[in-house]
């Protein structure tokens, strides 16, 4: 593919040749002739020396360089953009297996696949375009959107609401039943778990999820949000549109997290937590109560820049107490002297 048509595929201006044949992309340290790959950071620069790339997404142009350049708004879009057109291979539908189980009362819409040992419930519903691999268990009632990909061993219970373009991968179960006990007479009551979850269109779960199904009501994951593995979503959780929850990050009951929040890896939050929109926890942290919107890290959490004040406090401790324990000999050593 000629660098000229590349950029016409991502919108970019060409600084160089524009009839450079392209046969791949990279990163800028595994790169080799043929391929373009980019640079989204001035941190990269040092790496160009070394990059044997034929051509380099900037999002300014380098100056003393010899490699054919193509600038564009957002560099690593542009990568993203061009990764799927060179390697992602559009899916050929193929149909419903004969070895699938499929209640007579589910609802398949069109051009949907559906692999071997898949079974689907009564009362379902699998929107147009939708693939589900081998061993995915879909429960009674549930609906699942449009163009949705859900990977093999994938459970999604009963009375489950999925929309649009959502990605399921292997592992997650959605609407397990809610961590929900009452005690009494020395013995741990189960609270039933009536209620359901929500997945609105463009959210991505990844592998060995838990998003349990809420006491009553819904436990809801808002549109474009984006859900990394390993993590836990308890009942009656609601977390907005187009946030980012990284891997291991746990989250207790009837937590309400707002839009564009970014919870880092194996941040806790605890039950009845309240997270504004456009907030940012680093990872590791511990989350309870009220969060205003900002950047918090630390366990209990604390704003980032007290945070890292305290890091630093932190670090010199032993030396601190190094001091104080010099001090109080010589303290007792003067008091020594003045009460012979």
């Amino acid at each position: 593919m000629k660098l000229e048509d590349i950029a016409k595929l991502v919108n970019g201006e060409i600084f160089g040749d524009h009839e450079l044949e392209i046969t791949g992309v990279s990163g800028i340290l595994d790169a080799k002739p043929g391929d373009i790959t980019f640079i989204s950071s001035k941190k990269y620069l040092k790496e160009i020396g070394n990059c044997k790339a034929s051509a380099l997404i900037v999002k300014e142009p380098v100056e003393g360089i010899s490699i054919s350049q193509l600038k564009v708004s957002n560099p690593y879009l542009a990568f993203a953009k061009l990764l799927e057109f060179f390697y992602v291979k559009p899916f050929i539908h193929k149909g419903i297996s004969k070895s699938a189980i499929i209640s007579d009362k589910a609802t398949i819409g069109n051009n949907v696949t559906i692999f071997p040992s898949v079974f689907i419930s009564e009362g379902a519903v699998i929107g147009d375009e939708t693939i589900i691999y081998p061993f995915v268990y879909i429960g009674e009632n549930t609906k699942i959107g449009n163009n949705c990909l859900i990977y093999p061993n994938v459970t999604v219970r009963e009375n489950i609401e999925i929309g649009n373009k959502v990605i399921i991968h292997s592992g997650t179960v959605i609407g397990s039943d809610g961590f929900g006990y009452v005690f009494d007479n020395g013995v741990h009551n189960k609270i039933p778990q009536v209620g359901g979850v929500i997945i609105e269109d463009d959210v991505e779960i990844g592998s060995n999820v838990s998003i349990d199904r809420a006491t009553l009501g819904n436990t809801i994951i808002g549109k474009g949000t984006k859900i990394d593995n390993l993590s836990q979503i308890a009942h009656n959780v609601k977390i907005g549109s187009n946030s980012l929850i990284i891997a291991q990050v746990g989250i207790a009951g009837s937590t309400e997290i707002g839009d564009y929040v970014t919870l880092g890896g194996q941040v806790g939050v605890a039950d009845h937590a309240k997270i504004e929109s456009q907030t940012m926890i680093g990872a590791q942290s511990g989350i309870m109560g009220n969060v205003p919107k900002g950047v918090y890290s630390g366990s209990p959490a604390l704003p980032h820049r007290e945070w890292l004040k305290a890091q630093t406090i932190f670090a010199k401790l032993p030396e601190m107490h190094k001091k104080i324990k010099e001090l109080e000999d010589k303290l007792k050593e003067l008091e020594g002297r003045n009460n012979p």
